[in-house]
């Protein structure tokens, strides 16, 4: 098809090339967060951000709709269960104490919610801790809807116990938390993911990155014994934060580059879209953060968020000029 289009005048030929693109550009503008302001809640693999911001570059590069509006707060430690461990420095937050707060403030159209890595507070499987996982998925999925809200749920991602070998409980070492984890507590985050994927059936969007993760590991390990996305066992380095983005994206009905993930991230890091993705939702984060107020062993709250807004609006316009080249 291709070389008898390059025999057509040259109108015509972009005319026919164009017949061939748009159909998945307009289904990339139906995502649901094209155009929406979208609050990001989840621990502190969200905090960290570079997923959000490959999802951001993402969103830019592969959708003609318009801009997201992508507002995220994640918060290191927080649980969506309401659960913490004895051994942790300070009890870990919960995201009910800030998430009216944020709700109100930010006023978002979407949530997206990545929880359950502190959830079972890295010890053995317990069903008590698993019905409070639950029970915190159905109030997030209940508050959400009555701020007039959608909540799409992003499950868990991998812990990996290969790289943290020495650090892992043992037959005479009780698991006690983060400090000594539980060898196998990847089956705790598989029943979270589980529990979350149920909701599926109730109509809630639920983007299986957990399901995701664990594939591509597997996969890697075949030919590489000792890789990993988790240095820590726990958050992962850039390859595993693109592979987030990769996997939400998707999620959201976008058609992110099949190629190997080295490749897509050496590409994406040269590209100066991202540089200046990366450093507005930076900027934004932090801000916002801050401004909707929070309790890690104390209470922090600042007043407000207009100077990280202007230069956002100003970074934003430089985003927009630098995605018009695709």
């Amino acid at each position: 098809m291709f070389p008898l289009l390059r025999r057509l005048r040259p109108w015509v030929a972009a005319f026919v090339l164009s017949s061939l693109v748009l159909p998945a550009a307009r289904a990339a503008d139906r995502t649901p967060v094209s155009g929406q302001r979208t609050l990001i809640l989840g621990d502190s693999i969200t905090q960290d951000g570079r997923y959000v911001s490959f999802l951001e570059y993402y969103l830019h590069r592969l959708s003609s709709g318009p801009s997201s509006d992508l507002i995220s707060i994640g918060l290191g430690s927080e649980t969506v269960s309401g659960l913490s461990e004895p051994g942790h420095p300070f009890p870990r937050p919960c995201v009910f104490t800030r998430l009216a707060d944020a709700l109100g403030k930010v006023k978002p159209k979407v949530v997206l919610a990545c929880y359950g890595m502190n959830d079972g507070i890295y010890l053995p499987p317990s069903a008590e801790r698993l019905a409070a996982f639950d029970r915190g998925l159905t109030e997030l999925a209940d508050k959400v809807r009555a701020a007039g809200a959608t909540l799409i749920l992003i499950t868990p991602p991998v812990f990996d116990p290969v790289p943290i070998a020495s650090k892992l409980a043992t037959p005479t070492v009780a698991p006690t938390g983060y400090q000594t984890p539980y060898a196998q507590y990847d089956d705790v985050l598989a029943a979270f993911a589980r529990t979350g994927l149920q909701r599926r059936e109730q109509g809630l969007t639920v983007i299986d990155l957990h399901g995701a993760m664990t594939e591509e590991l597997a996969a890697r390990r075949t030919g590489q014994p000792a890789f990993t996305f988790s240095p820590d066992g726990i958050h992962p380095n850039d390859l595993g934060h693109l592979l987030i983005a990769r996997t939400v994206a998707r999620g959201l009905g976008l058609n992110p580059p099949a190629s190997p993930l080295e490749a897509e991230l050496a590409r994406i890091q040269a590209d100066p879209l991202f540089a200046r993705v990366a450093e507005r939702r930076a900027l934004r984060s932090e801000a916002w953060l801050s401004f909707v107020g929070y309790t890690r062993g104390g209470v922090f709250k600042s007043g407000s968020v207009k100077a990280a807004e202007a230069v956002a609006v100003r970074l934003q316009t430089e985003i927009e000029a630098l995605a018009r080249h695709r």
